[in-house]
Parts: C-alpha cells; sequence; structure tokens
C-alpha cells in the first residue's frame, strides 16, 4: 500500500526543503532584477550590461514639429476658420489667414473646390500647383 508524499516527512519539520524553501521566491535569490548589485552581478555583467546607467545620444537642439494641414481638411474647416476669425468670403473667394494660427505648412491632399487665397509660411509645391489650377493662390509669408 502507498502512502502520501506528506506521511512520509512527519516528524521532519521542514519536509525536505530547507529553512527558506517554502517562502515564496527565497531559494530563486528574489524575484525579477534583485540581486544584481549583489549575487546576481555575474550574470549582470555577463547578459545584461547596460543595464544601468544612460545611453545614446543627446540632442541639444531638438528639431520643432511642424504643424501641417492638407488642402481637404483646410475646405472642411473653412465655416470653423470663419467664425473665430481666421478666414473670410468675398464674393466666392474665401482669405485665408494661416500666419495667425500654429499652421506652419500648407500641403496639397485632396481636391480644390473653392477659389482660395492663402496666407501661409510655408506651401508644398503640389498644393501652390492645385490652388492656381483652381483660380487662386499662395502668399508665402517667411
Amino acid at each position: 500500500m502507498s502512502y502520501s508524499r506528506g506521511r512520509k516527512f512527519r516528524g521532519y519539520r521542514r519536509h525536505g526543503h530547507g529553512m527558506k524553501g517554502r517562502r515564496g521566491y527565497g531559494l530563486k535569490g528574489g524575484k525579477g532584477f534583485s540581486g544584481l548589485g549583489k549575487h546576481r552581478w555575474i550574470w549582470l555583467n555577463k547578459y545584461y550590461r547596460y543595464h544601468w546607467g544612460r545611453h545614446g545620444f543627446t540632442s541639444h537642439h531638438p528639431k520643432h514639429e511642424e504643424k501641417t494641414i492638407n488642402l481637404e481638411d483646410l475646405q472642411y474647416q473653412l465655416q470653423k476658420f470663419s467664425d473665430i476669425g481666421i478666414a473670410r468670403n468675398e464674393s466666392g473667394t474665401w482669405y485665408v489667414d494661416l500666419t495667425s494660427t500654429e499652421i506652419t505648412k500648407l500641403l496639397g491632399k485632396g481636391k480644390v473646390k473653392h477659389k482660395m487665397i492663402i496666407r501661409v509660411n510655408r506651401a508644398s509645391s503640389v498644393a501652390i500647383k492645385k490652388l492656381k489650377e483652381a483660380g487662386g493662390e499662395v502668399e508665402l509669408n517667411a
């Protein structure tokens, strides 16, 4: 007749697991990256040498992200722009001044449905071409 493993260890206080063997992560030396400065130092140097410290380059001249808008987005927002005073409609021609906003560049995605004269810091060549074909123009302010 067989008996359970627990029965075998009756009378032995720790059932074969030592002093700390049943305390979670005791026999493993800790959980995660614990012990990297002590008992896992050789593992750190061998496999994960750059765990501490700063690495790479630091740019002391960060780039300023350009805020752009496409022609199609501009046309959808013409009414909104006219409400806040950025755009106005005079006899079928829209006058849009993007220099007072944070938009710095006009891009040429989309079809031009309205005649527009747009003042902006920068514009792509495709946007300038599409506006001229529709009878409008771009005034570069840069």
